[in-house]
């Protein structure tokens, strides 16, 4: 397949030029390669140790969440010389979707998770970068039970601020670093609110406001979506993928 069609087919998919994103998330193809796709590796973060990986199983293009410009301009001097002589070497393509990604009703980190989770009637959620990115929906069962979905989904042990009700009525999700939204979860009326990561205070938050947050990983909450993109891209245009498994234990 063409890495020219391809591209474009993302591009539409995900929405790429009516999602706003920070500037440094360069969404789109960030590396180009000599033209052609048949294979896809998909990543969360582009680093150094997947781009090894995606060249070892054979792929033309690797497809991120988190890219490679996240510092801005910067020379291309050091390990942001290693990685892109790397993928041109190898002539391996990056196609980057970040908050895209998340925000996307099919394929997306957020609604991919609330599927997984069982989570009904689910409405959009979560404000960042002035676009709403979450999913929040019914999901009428104890904590635990909660805390065990996320467990069999990610793979992963939550770390659970078990300070709202011991059944979960309503919850919300915004995968990834979303700690400081906890009070757009109080607002929006719910009682549970599932998310990767957040800072020290947000306890004092989840305490206060009496809601339980549910901090399941950064890298894990965020595996979902480009999991379901592999998928979708499998089975429209027939290309192989692989998920290439490189966690940060955050």
């Amino acid at each position: 397949m063409q890495l020219r069609e391809l591209t474009a087919y993302l591009d539409g998919y995900l929405r790429i030029s009516e999602v706003a994103d920070d500037a440094s998330a360069l969404n789109g193809l960030q590396v180009d390669n000599s033209g052609t796709v048949e294979r896809v590796a998909v990543a969360v973060d582009a680093c150094q140790a997947t781009i090894e990986a995606a060249v070892q199983l054979g792929a033309h293009l690797l497809l991120v969440h988190h890219g490679l410009f996240w510092g801005g301009l910067q020379p291309i001097t050091g390990r942001h010389a290693s990685r892109i002589r790397r993928l041109v070497e190898a002539d391996v393509a990056v196609y980057s979707a970040h908050l895209p990604l998340d925000a996307h009703p099919e394929v997306g980190n957020n609604a991919e998770l609330a599927r997984m989770l069982g989570v009904t009637d689910p409405v959009p959620f979560g404000e960042y970068h002035e676009q709403v990115i979450g999913v929040a929906g019914s999901l009428a069962v104890p904590r635990e039970e909660l805390v065990r979905r996320l467990r069999d989904a990610l793979g992963g042990d939550p770390h659970v601020i078990a300070t709202g009700p011991d059944t979960v009525q309503r919850v919300g999700i915004v995968t990834g670093g979303g700690g400081s939204m906890i009070a757009q979860a109080r607002d929006a009326g719910l009682d549970t609110y599932v998310t990767g990561e957040g800072a020290h205070h947000t306890y004092f938050d989840a305490e206060e406001w009496r809601l339980n947050v549910i901090y399941a990983g950064h890298y894990l909450t965020e595996t979902v979506g480009v999991k379901a993109l592999g998928r979708h891209l499998e089975q429209r245009f027939g290309l192989p993928w692989d998920f290439i498994d490189h966690p940060t234990g955050l």
